[in-house]
């Protein structure tokens, strides 16, 4: 399990019902739901909360750097726990599954100053794609 509910405890964040039901929905290892995966869940926890409630919770998240936004498509934004521990992602092309990898080594080191164009480089995202065992079988 991440440690986001603890996390946002430590930093002062006044814990209401409707966030801390947005908190306990994405709470966990290898959690990349969209906003409206996050509003679903937390209605099955809590049916007043509001679609609005939960994307400003979202937002205030990830302003405060506890939650990443993941963006591996096209499709709608997916929100991440893992926002302290250093990861890349492993995308299923064919279904969409996102799963958290922490390669060995540092990407930033495989690329050369030649290749860097004068960037001051502050991050580093990588995205591996493939099939997940599961669309395999199919």
């Amino acid at each position: 399990m991440s440690d986001l509910l603890e996390r946002l405890r430590e930093r002062g964040w006044r814990m209401t019902a409707q966030r801390r039901v947005v908190a306990e929905v994405l709470d966990g290892d290898h959690v990349h739901l969209t906003a409206d995966e996050v509003h679903a869940r937390a209605v099955a926890r809590l049916p007043e909360i509001s679609r609005a409630t939960v994307y400003n919770t979202l937002g205030e998240m990830v302003t405060l750097g506890e939650v990443i936004e993941v963006s591996t498509d096209r499709r709608a934004k997916r929100y991440d726990p893992n926002a302290h521990r250093p990861h890349h992602h492993l995308v299923c092309a064919q279904c969409g599954t996102i799963r958290d990898v922490h390669p060995v080594g540092d990407p930033l080191a495989d690329l050369p100053t030649t290749e860097r164009f004068g960037f001051a480089i502050s991050d580093v995202e990588v995205t591996y794609r493939g099939t997940c065992p599961n669309c395999a079988r199919a």
